[in-house]
Order: C-alpha cells, then sequence, then structure tokens
C-alpha cells in the first residue's frame, strides 16, 4: 500500500537567509557541508582551515564561496557572517563555540558538540542572553527515512515507542590514521552520536535507567588501527522501553544498508538508511504501508540542520537540534563510553530525562 508522504524535506525561511562562515572547513565540510548549501542555494561568505592548503583551490571547486579568510578571528570579525558553520574536531569545540557566542553569531556547531559537558553550561547561558540560536549538526535528523519516521512516531503512528533496533550492516569509513582514531573509544565517542542521537528522538519523554557498551576489535583487524571496530550500546528505560545499537566492524558486502526498527504498542516502523538503501514502511493494525522516498542523509541532512536553524532565528525560537536540546544526546554519549571505559559495566543513568 502505498500513502501521501508527511513533509520530511528541509525546510527554509522565506526571504533573505544569514550568510554561513564556516571555521574548520575540512574534509566533511567540503564533501556534504558546501555541497548541500550550493544545492540548497545558501549564501557562504567564506571558509577558514587550520591548514591554509586545504582551503587553498577550494574556489575553484565552489565559485559561489565569497572569501578565504586568513584566521579564525578574521572570520568572527567579518560582519558579513551570520552564521558559524563551526566543524572544528571535538576537543577544541567549546573554545570555538564561545568565542562565536562571543562576536555575536548564531552557530551551528558539528557532532558530537563537546566529549565532555563541563563548561557548556556557561556558554549556552550567555548565548541565550545575547538572543544567539546554537544548534548541533545532528544531521542525520534529517537523513530521509529517520526524519519520516520520526515524523510518524511523533503522530503516534506506533503508539508508544517501546523498542528501537539499530544494525549496521556496511563497511565504516576510513578512521585508520585520521585524527578520529585518536580519539578514545570512537564509535561510541563520535560516529555512533547520530544513532544515539535519533534514538533518544524517538524515545522521547522516558526516563533512561542505564546504558551499557562494549567495543572490542573484531579479526583481521589491521595493528594500524587504533580503535575498535565494533561496538554495542543498550538503553534501557525506567518503564521497560529500550534500544540496541550494534557495529559488527569490518562488514564486507556489496549491498550496503543500516537497517532500524521502531517497535511500538499499536505498530511497528522498519527501515534502512545509507548506501542508497534508504526505504521506510509502516505497519498498523495489519496494514503495511510503504513510502517513497527521496533525498539522502548526504547532502539533504546536512541542508535540513542548517535550514532548521536558520528557521529558528527568523521565528525567533529556539531550534529543533538545540545545543539544549542535544545535551540529553550527549549524556547518553558519555554514560556509554563510561561503560565501555569499565569493561561494560552498566551505567545508571536514572535521573536522565530524554
Amino acid at each position: 500500500m502505498s500513502a501521501p508522504v508527511p513533509d520530511y524535506r528541509p525546510r527554509f525561511p522565506e526571504g533573505n537567509k544569514p550568510a554561513i562562515g564556516i571555521l574548520g572547513c575540512g574534509g566533511i565540510a567540503q564533501t556534504a557541508h558546501l555541497p548541500a548549501y550550493e544545492q540548497y542555494g545558501l549564501t557562504v561568505a567564506g571558509v577558514w582551515s587550520r591548514k591554509p592548503m586545504t582551503t587553498a583551490e577550494i574556489r575553484e571547486h565552489f565559485p559561489s564561496i565569497g572569501r578565504v579568510y586568513a584566521s579564525p578571528e578574521e572570520l568572527l570579525e567579518d560582519p558579513a557572517v551570520g552564521i558559524v558553520d563551526l566543524a572544528t574536531p571535538a576537543q577544541d569545540r567549546l573554545r570555538w563555540l564561545s568565542a562565536a557566542v562571543s562576536a555575536g553569531k548564531h552557530i551551528l556547531a558539528q557532532k558530537p558538540l563537546t566529549t565532555d559537558l563541563e563548561g557548556l553550561g556557561s556558554i549556552l547561558a550567555e548565548a541565550d542572553e545575547r538572543g544567539l540560536r546554537i544548534a548541533v549538526n545532528q544531521n542525520g535528523r534529517w537523513a530521509p527515512a529517520w526524519r519520516l519516521a520520526t515524523l510518524l512516531v511523533e503522530d503516534g503512528a506506533v503508539g508508544e515507542v517501546v523498542g528501537v533496533t539499530h544494525l549496521h550492516d556496511k563497511p565504516l569509513p576510513p578512521i585508520a590514521g585520521t585524527h578520529f582514531d585518536d580519539t578514545a573509544h570512537m564509535l561510541i565517542s563520535d560516529y555512533l552520536m547520530h544513532w544515539i542521537d535519533i534514538t533518544r528522538c524517538w524515545l522521547a519523554g522516558k526516563s533512561m535507567d542505564f546504558v551499557q557498551a562494549i567495543d572490542s576489535r573484531v579479526p583481521a583487524q589491521p595493528d594500524t588501527a587504533k580503535n575498535p571496530w565494533s561496538a554495542s550500546i543498550q538503553m534501557s528505560c525506567t518503564d521497560g522501553a529500550h534500544a540496541l545499537l550494534r557495529v559488527v566492524g569490518d562488514v564486507r558486502t556489496k549491498k550496503a544498508s543500516c537497517p532500524f526498527w521502531i517497535h511500538g504498542t499499536e505498530g511497528t516502523i522498519r527501515g534502512s538508511v545509507l548506501g542508497g538503501s534508504d526505504r521506510l514502511e509502516l505497519e498498523r493494525r495489519d496494514v503495511v504501508t510503504q513510502y517513497s522516498l527521496s533525498g539522502q542523509w548526504f547532502v539533504d541532512g546536512f541542508a535540513g540542520a542548517m535550514g532548521e536553524l536558520m528557521c529558528a532565528i527568523a521565528d525567533n525560537r529556539q531550534p529543533y537540534n538545540s545545543a539544549a536540546h542535544n545535551v540529553a544526546s550527549l549524556e547518553l554519549m558519555i554514560a556509554a563510553r563510561e561503560s565501555a571505559t569499565n569493561g561494560a559495566r552498566p551505567h545508571a543513568t536514572s535521573d536522565l530525562q530524554l
């Protein structure tokens, strides 16, 4: 059975939109951020990278970029920049977050927003006092299948959510030899942040009881890879609802996918994202509805995250992907990281509201 599809596509405000300045214009910015902004006709005032060679020829590939800044201070001081797209490494992100707030800029910050919550509260308080919006680039929220699933869950299509399951049936992106491999428990603390965050969105309103996580090396994993390539995270809510996230590691397949299931008291959502596998169906009262999807996580998800921030600025409200909303996702990630560090010992989170 086919059905009309709720509006899950990226949305932008009418009229003029703030110009973007990309602080940290490395690989992900050039392969996803800039193509998304170009595709949706957004203005990029300029970019900066800590390695000048990274942006030496960038305007040849993206002629619409206004300029290449010589320093981050030059970008932050430019009155043409309305939104700072902060894509620096997570370890020093709070420093630049604070600097951008001090410069009076709205911010879209890469995920994870931070690896340590200490110091974040004062920055958010200053931004709120100055009327600035800080959003987190949880672009997975706008991956077509995940976004539509979220709208269906919020509309009560499956009743109350009782279980969420994610499987990672695709090869990992290159990790060995990158700066990501220097991050402890990288799969849990960085890569799976999108899966943790979307799961939290589907379990919204519940109280988390505990989080348990484990990561491990896999057979034939090269010695040059510092981080484990396999990870599992289990989340349990106080009402008995639960979630499982599983990354196998060194997957060999020509049919890459990341299937997921959302089970509820009145129905089930089944779908997949990435690798060209995007699909979604809803089973409710013995009726199966299959949805036609358009777009991809890369790059429509990146456009969706920025579009929501722009709409929030125009509407003078907090964005759905606000930094304050993202704190619970960060707390889940930190709890999972602590569990993995302590030999998969369950980490209590009884005071965590999703």
